[in-house]
């Protein structure tokens, strides 16, 4: 099978081109850019480095991928299951390990939370010690939703995965997502056209645990389905709650804060109080 035609010609329509409008829409690659394409072994990287192993071939702008896969300790059945699948997909990947799934091991207080901070570490530091200025991570549609509603119901805030942001731990390092725009659904679809088998969950922590009682440990898997409900009376949803982030009414809003200050809504009325009560 030529597995970039399924994107050029199969799946244009639903993943090649909602990926090349992420990229432009919100102007994620610059001439001379180095990215470090980061592959987890799930669908959705895999597919990420297949976009830019397609992009690098037409793309009018000139720039350099290095693709990255961070062991963090999977068995050798994972191991090689990514090494097959990037063979299969012609990812010329190149292979880290660390040793974080034994050091969360132990972890009985938001073992995620710090695999994820971890992780994140890794990736910036072997990035940067290839020369690469941003990392390229396989976030999609979906993502964003979930993320908006999470905040919201979990963290008392607005707030999302941005398509791009500058790390605030590594200065000269950007991160972009440029499958913002795609869903998973479709990604889904692709991926049993293409009749390729990836990661679900190499986590130890949740070997031997089906969907239905992930959902139960997982808020976002909990959000995703309370979505996906909701939808179902109104196909607008989603789209409305991606749109949430993108047209906010700083004059609506109670307060609101930025790295520098915090601003609520009464230092719009003259500064003064009134004794009498």
């Amino acid at each position: 099978m030529n597995y970039q035609n399924t994107l050029l010609k199969t799946y244009r329509k639903e993943i090649w081109s909602k990926f090349m409008r992420g990229i432009t829409d919100y102007d994620l690659i610059q001439k001379g850019d180095t990215i470090a394409v980061c592959i987890s072994g799930g669908k959705d990287s895999m597919l990420l480095a297949l976009c830019f192993k397609v992009l690098q071939t037409f793309s009018k702008i000139e720039f350099n991928v290095k693709y990255l896969v961070m062991d963090p300790g999977y068995n050798e059945v994972n191991r090689q299951k990514i090494i097959d699948n990037a063979k299969d997909l012609d990812i010329d990947i190149t292979i880290f390990d660390s040793s974080i799934f034994s050091a969360i091991n132990d972890e009985e207080k938001s073992p995620c939370y710090r695999c994820a901070r971890m992780r994140r570490g890794h990736l910036y530091q072997f990035a940067k010690e290839l020369g690469c200025n941003k990392i390229a991570l396989g976030h999609h549609y979906d993502d964003v939703i979930e993320t908006i509603v999470i905040n919201m119901f979990y963290g008392g805030q607005m707030g999302t995965m941005l398509p791009r942001l500058q790390s605030t731990s590594n200065p000269d390092m950007e991160l972009i997502r440029p499958l913002t725009l795609v869903r998973e659904r479709d990604i889904i679809r692709w991926v049993n056209h293409i009749n390729l088998t990836f990661l679900k969950c190499a986590c130890p922590l949740t070997e031997g645990v089906n969907d239905d009682e992930l959902a139960t440990k997982s808020k976002r898997q909990e959000i995703k389905k309370l979505i996906e409900c909701l939808a179902k009376d109104n196909p607008f949803l989603e789209a409305n709650i991606f749109r949430s982030v993108e047209n906010v009414n700083l004059n609506k809003i109670m307060s609101y804060y930025d790295d520098d200050k915090n601003v609520e809504f009464l230092d719009r009325f003259s500064v003064g109080g009134n004794d009498e009560f």
